[in-house]
Formats: C-alpha cells, sequence, structure tokens
C-alpha cells in the first residue's frame, strides 16, 4: 500500500471512530467561544467562573440519566449561557430537532438575534449552519439547519409553533414567562412537552425561569417534582458548609453597598470577594429523591460570580424596594429566586372606618405635598378619588365625589376638567391642584380619549390588565394616520397592572401603625367618607381558580356589588406612577415643601347664588410642573 493510501486508510478508520464522550461543561471549556455583542466576558468559556453550572449542565449530557433538567434561579447567574451552551454542544456533537420556546414569539425573534445568531457564528459552528443570504441555506430568524438536526425557535404564545414538528431536545426558558393558554389550545409547556413523546427516554428538556406567585408558578412546580438540589459552600474562615440565606447579609444603614456575608456558625463577617472561593468549593445536595427523572437545581443571586451582582448590589436594590410590594416582589422572584407569596385578602372594611382621621374632607393634610387623582367611568356618572402623595409614599384621601350625568354628553367631562384647575387648601400653608388625573378607558372609550386630547398632559387614559407583569406599561398612541404612525399631540393610552396595583394597596391597608404612634412608609389616610366608600374600596378578593386547560391561576373576584372606590384609587395610583412619585429623593421632598408653602391659599368660595366663572389658571411651582411633564 503506498504511503499516500496509508494515509488515507487512516483518516478514513479515524472517521470510524465514535467521538469521544464528552459532557456539556468539558465541550464547553473546550469549545465555547463568547462572542463580545452578546456577553459581558468575550472570549474563552471557563466553567470555574460558575462553578454551580457544570452539575446543571452535564445532567444535560447524552449519558446523563436524566430526562429533564430545571433550573430555578435569580438574575445574573449564567443560566442563559448554560442553556446556550446545551444547544451549541446538540448543533456540533449530538446533533437531533431541538426546540426552543420563549414567552412570545417577538422574544423569541428578538433571543435569536441577540443569542443565538453570534453563537452560530463562532467557532466551531461556524459553517454548520449555512450563511442567512444564501438561497435555501434554512438559517432564518425561527429556524437554523445543521447537519443532522434543525433548530426551531417560537414563543409560548403560539400554538401552531409549539406543535410543528416532533423534537428530542426542547428548552423552555423563562416559562413564568408563558401565557396560561395557547390560541385556546392548553398549556404551552404540555403543548411543547408532547412533541417529545416520540423519543422516549432519549429525550431531554430544559426547564429555567425565575420564578413568580407561590401555587402557580411553572418553575416552582417542575422543581417540587425533583430532587431539589441547593448549592452548598464552606465558610472560608470555619469550613462550615451552608446554603447562602439573605437574611445572613448585613450592612449599615449609612451605605448598603458595603454589604457582607455574617456565617452563621462561626460569626465572621465575609466580603464579597470570598464568593470566589467558596463558589470553588461549592456543591450540590438533593434534598429528596424526586420522581427519579427530574433533576432540579435552585440558586439565589447570592451566588453571582464576584464582578457580577454583589452582596452590596443586593442590599442596596432591596433597601430602595423594600416600601413598595410591587418591587419587593421583584427581589424576591429576580434576586432570591424564590416565589412571592400572595396576600390578597381584602382589608376589614369596619376596622378602616373606625380609623378615620379627623382632618376636613377636601383638604389637604401637612404631609401631602403633590395631589393625583383618578376617575372611574360609568354610563350615568363618574365618580373620582383626589390622593395627596408625601415621603414615603404616605397618602391621603383628599376626597371622593361622584360627578353624575350622561357620559355620552359634555357636560359631565366639563365638570371633570374643572377639577383639575380646583385648587385644595394645604394645612399648613399653600394650596395645590391636581397634577395628573388618570381616567379609565374601558367604558366610553372615545369621550375618554377625546377629553385626553382637550385637557392635554396633566390627563392620561389608562385600560386595566389582570396579566401585566408591571404597574404601569408604556403608553402606547392611539391617534395615528392613515399609514399608521403617530399624530404629535394624540391620546395614548397606559397599560395597568391592576392585579399588582391592588394587592400592593391591600399590603398599604393592612399597615398598622408604628410603636410611637407614627405611619409606616405608605400608610394610607382617610377622613371620614362614610362607610360605603370603605365598602367600595374593599370589594374585591384575590381568588384561586383553575382554567378550563386546568391550569391554576389568581383572579380578582367582585364581593360586594360596587367597586368603584377601589378603582379610583388604582387609577389615582398609576397617575403618580407616571409622574415618578416613588423615585423621588428626598432632596426633591423638601423642595416641594418650600414650594406649597409659598403658594397662596384658595380664594375664599364665592355665595351660592354667585354666576360661575371658571377658576384662575393655577400658579404652579416650577419643581411639580416638571414632574407632570414627563421627569
Amino acid at each position: 500500500m503506498t504511503t499516500t493510501a496509508a494515509w488515507a486508510d487512516q483518516v478514513w478508520r479515524r472517521g470510524l471512530r465514535p467521538e469521544p464522550r464528552l459532557s456539556v461543561s468539558e465541550w464547553a471549556d473546550r469549545h465555547r467561544i463568547l462572542a463580545g455583542k452578546a456577553s459581558s466576558e468575550p472570549g474563552r468559556w471557563r466553567t470555574a467562573r460558575t462553578p454551580y453550572l457544570r452539575a446543571i449542565m452535564d445532567a444535560l449530557s447524552p449519558h446523563s440519566p436524566y430526562e429533564r433538567v430545571v433550573f430555578m434561579a435569580g438574575a445574573q447567574l449564567g443560566k442563559t449561557e448554560a442553556g446556550n451552551n446545551w444547544l451549541a454542544f446538540i448543533m456540533h456533537h449530538a446533533p437531533g430537532p431541538v426546540m426552543a420556546v420563549q414567552p412570545t414569539v417577538e422574544g423569541a425573534k428578538r433571543w435569536s438575534r441577540q443569542r443565538v445568531d453570534p453563537l452560530v457564528e463562532s467557532p466551531p459552528l461556524r459553517g454548520l449552519v449555512r450563511d442567512p443570504r444564501a438561497r435555501d441555506s434554512g438559517n432564518t430568524t425561527l429556524m437554523k439547519e445543521f447537519p443532522g438536526g434543525v433548530l426551531v425557535i417560537t414563543g409560548g404564545n403560539s400554538a401552531v409553533g409549539l406543535r410543528s414538528m416532533p423534537v428530542r431536545y426542547l428548552f423552555l426558558d423563562e416559562v413564568d414567562g408563558y401565557p396560561v393558554d395557547a390560541d385556546g389550545e392548553g398549556d404551552p409547556v404540555d403543548l411543547a412537552v408532547q412533541r417529545t413523546a416520540t423519543f422516549g427516554r432519549r429525550k431531554k428538556i430544559l426547564m429555567t425561569s425565575t420564578p413568580t406567585v407561590a401555587g402557580l408558578s411553572r418553575i416552582e412546580a417542575a422543581y417540587l417534582e425533583s430532587d431539589q438540589r441547593r448549592f452548598w459552600v464552606p465558610c472560608p474562615e470555619c469550613r462550615t458548609f451552608q446554603v447562602l440565606a439573605w437574611k445572613h447579609v448585613v450592612w449599615s444603614e449609612a451605605d448598603p453597598l458595603d454589604a457582607a456575608y455574617g456565617c452563621p456558625h462561626c460569626g465572621c463577617l465575609l466580603p464579597n470577594s470570598a464568593k470566589a472561593e467558596m463558589l470553588a468549593a461549592g456543591e450540590w445536595r438533593a434534598d429528596t429523591e424526586g420522581d427519579g427523572r427530574t433533576a432540579g437545581f435552585h440558586l439565589s443571586s447570592l451566588y453571582s460570580p464576584p464582578g457580577w451582582l454583589s452582596w452590596g448590589d443586593l442590599a442596596d436594590e432591596f433597601v430602595k424596594g423594600k416600601d413598595s410590594p410591587s418591587r419587593l416582589q421583584v427581589f424576591v422572584n429576580t434576586k432570591l429566586g424564590e416565589t412571592w407569596q400572595e396576600r390578597g385578602e381584602a382589608p376589614d372594611w369596619q376596622r378602616l372606618f373606625e380609623r378615620t382621621e379627623p382632618y376636613r374632607i377636601g383638604t389637604v393634610p401637612a404631609g401631602g405635598l403633590v395631589l393625583t387623582a383618578g376617575a372611574d367611568i360609568q354610563r350615568d356618572r363618574i365618580e373620582l378619588e383626589v390622593v395627596a402623595w408625601g415621603r414615603g409614599l404616605e397618602t391621603w384621601s383628599v376626597d371622593y365625589r361622584v360627578l353624575d350625568g350622561d357620559t355620552s354628553r359634555p357636560e359631565v367631562w366639563n365638570a371633570l376638567a374643572a377639577i383639575l384647575d380646583e385648587p385644595f387648601d394645604r394645612e399648613g400653608g399653600g394650596a395645590l391642584r391636581v397634577e395628573r388625573l388618570a381616567v379609565d378607558s374601558g367604558f366610553a372609550t372615545q369621550e375618554v380619549y377625546g377629553f385626553v386630547r382637550r385637557v392635554g398632559r396633566r390627563a392620561m387614559a389608562v385600560k386595566g390588565s389582570d396579566r401585566a407583569t408591571v404597574a404601569l406599561g408604556t403608553a402606547s398612541p392611539v391617534d395615528v394616520n392613515v399609514a399608521g404612525r403617530r399624530i404629535p399631540g394624540g391620546a395614548k393610552v397606559w397599560p395597568l397592572g391592576v392585579s399588582i396595583l391592588k394587592r400592593q394597596l391591600y399590603d398599604r391597608l393592612g399597615q398598622a401603625r408604628n410603636e410611637d404612634g407614627g405611619p409606616q412608609p405608605g400608610f394610607c389616610h382617610f377622613p371620614n367618607h362614610g362607610p360605603e366608600f370603605f365598602k367600595m374600596l374593599t370589594a374585591e378578593q384575590l381568588m384561586r381558580r383553575t382554567t378550563r386547560t386546568g391550569f391554576a391561576r389568581l383572579e380578582w373576584v367582585k364581593t360586594r356589588p360596587r367597586n368603584e372606590a377601589l378603582d379610583c384609587r388604582v387609577y389615582a395610583t398609576a397617575a403618580a406612577l407616571a409622574l415618578g412619585v416613588e423615585r423621588w429623593t428626598d432632596y426633591r421632598w423638601r423642595e416641594l415643601e418650600q414650594a406649597t408653602a409659598e403658594m397662596p391659599l384658595a380664594a375664599p368660595p364665592k355665595a351660592v347664588d354667585a354666576p360661575k366663572a371658571p377658576p384662575p389658571p393655577a400658579a404652579i411651582p416650577t419643581v411639580i410642573k416638571s414632574a407632570w411633564l414627563g421627569r
């Protein structure tokens, strides 16, 4: 045999040998290159940077006995890149049909462009997926063909995408963000998992997410079916292994960014830099046997490596958000990686009525520094509450009014507009006017839009949704031209997370005063509006419901016929959020105190039989004016 023939025979025989048995983490350490436009730390992947990801990735390896891997985690822990490592391993080393699911189709397209495209363009995947500009390349935003397999990318809101093809590998990312039902065909997770049925025990499913509400969280339910592993790390001083817990993070009032971790066993204070040594020696330990097919991992952001998210960053975020239930929930979900315990029980209306205060209706108590209002629209009336806001998001109900009149006619809307120019005397000096009015656009929609156009930026149209994930979303224009472009100065509608705002309000209504009798941050004060007001304010209850597809969800249910006072307070709170009140600094509140003290009192009321004249324009202090102009 010639030398050339021998070399060719050797190459041919080498090609017949099976690939060495690599785990996903070994493959990543050997091959993965992080692109600069998709990573904050570009260059070669090092599992040693995030040691806790090794066991998670290896559970996804073909020789691992687990069919499903569940990762319930906080933010900035590298879980997205761990999933990308698995996808790259499949394309390069264990090809087969893959489906990756993001919460929405739009989110899937964005994820594909930002994460998947840099992945397939980096070695050793470069060339496996052809250039998207080539004819019939098999490379589109939602599909990537490679030798021996194909990656299909879709959203949890698309039933068509979820039942597109059988798959061996399934990546379900941020599952708690999926809708309850996909196009009326059932739970999106169930629809996607059914795609793996034909592959039996050869399938692999990865589920990742930050959790949401206890009892409703998909990732929590999957984790509870697993062996429930937690990451144990040793204290560098006493060498005692432990699971990092938020209650052991300590900081000074002066500077939360200098937070340290107090070892509960030896009492030493560990700086954030100690995490590198602790993570390197850490190990996963299971709390239970689970179903035998699911490996489950839970990790909080306390484990984020040095240089990413520090204990001081966490303490600073906690301090800034601890007085806001909605912000505190975000911290618990996305940083601690834990579910939020809902407290949607309606407060006792009679207890609220009994604690009313003697200040006069229509007058702003001394602590109130800015006014907002919320209006609920009915067929034959508009109901409205004026709310004063002070430091620490303390609130005072200033007035509650019912403007009778057909809401399809202009008279009642004129009465609503007049309230914006009405001065409300403030105890201690000055007079305030409503700076932002939020009007519900769910009824008499066109009339509401017309009112907002007429009044301008001091009014906003709002539309509530129980499924919204933020208290106040981004406004969308409703006045567009024939080309679909926004008309300058046209009306906009603001989406509201009414469930979030109602939970927040009920938490605040349930607050008691401090031991010294003073109010806590967020405390709600009320004058004697009468029993019916407080019955309306507490007229809904958060209840657990099961959909026709069998998926559990929480819904607000009316327990009394009327709930207008509750809606008005929610809208008034939305108006305050639009002003940015929850972000105002102590310096800004001092500016407001000085500005309001210098304002003149409202003019004495005219005689009843005197002809009504439009109120004079308000001399709004500059500091307040800048707030409602979009600070």
